[in-house]
């Protein structure tokens, strides 16, 4: 039976902190005692006919496994300063050594990936491209990209600047070039789009002027959201 690193991590908890039996551990997850002896590991720990030798840190086991099922991201150097306060005369590294086959796993999220229909969606971002010579002096130069996520038709316009006329001048060249208007745009929190995070307000507050655009909605994209943008870089 294969079981996985949380129910692994479980079962070492019972038999070396809690100081469970193999068979009861067995019982009470449902588990062979075969698994729960390959789980346990004990060969390397102890040898035929001994019990496990006593350490510093078994007092405070219970203590440590306690705080991190309330706690389970707490690092090991703060558990360290804990037990030390509680009378613990061990080494941070014996700790730290139990707490890593006890420590819950932290559950992966799971992400959808997103499709669009043709038309649907449109994807806008600035990338830099250093400084350029100009009369005068330098300005910095800006590349405005605008991806339909459907079909990946892309339009991009350098720029000596990123300001609101321009953005919206660039917005309007990319919309001639496709024959209309997405029906969204995503945008990566862009200050010079929106000035907070309510995506309503910046597009009362500087619709576009193009007729194509009037019924366009402006969307940023949440912060640490791999699934929701992407094609402008890919």
């Amino acid at each position: 039976m294969t079981i996985g690193a949380e129910q692994r991590a479980r079962i070492r908890r019972l038999f070396f902190a809690e100081h469970w039996k193999v068979g009861t551990i067995s019982e009470a997850l449902d588990v062979h005692a075969d698994t729960v002896k390959r789980a346990i590991d004990s060969q390397r720990f102890v040898s035929d006919g001994q019990r496990i030798r006593a350490s510093l840190l078994d007092t405070f086991k219970p203590f440590i496994v306690t705080t991190l099922e309330q706690h389970p991201r707490l690092r090991s150097t703060r558990l360290f300063d804990m037990v030390k306060a509680r009378g613990y005369a061990g080494s941070c590294r014996q700790l730290r050594r139990y707490v890593a086959t006890i420590r819950p796993a932290r559950p992966s999220e799971a992400y959808l990936l997103l499709t669009t229909m043709p038309g649907e969606q449109g994807q806008m971002d600035w990338g830099s491209f250093g400084v350029v010579d100009v009369p005068g002096g330098q300005r910095r130069l800006s590349l405005f990209v605008l991806v339909l996520s459907h079909s990946r038709g892309m339009v991009a316009r350098f720029s000596l600047d990123q300001r609101m006329d321009t953005f919206l001048h660039c917005h309007r060249l990319a919309f001639e070039k496709f024959g209309g208007a997405p029906r969204q745009i995503l945008y990566d929190n862009l200050k010079a789009w929106c000035s907070s995070a309510s995506v309503s307000t910046c597009a009362s507050t500087h619709p576009f002027s193009s007729s194509r655009a009037t019924t366009t909605s402006s969307h940023a994209r949440a912060p640490y959201r791999p699934n929701e943008k992407g094609i402008v870089g890919a």
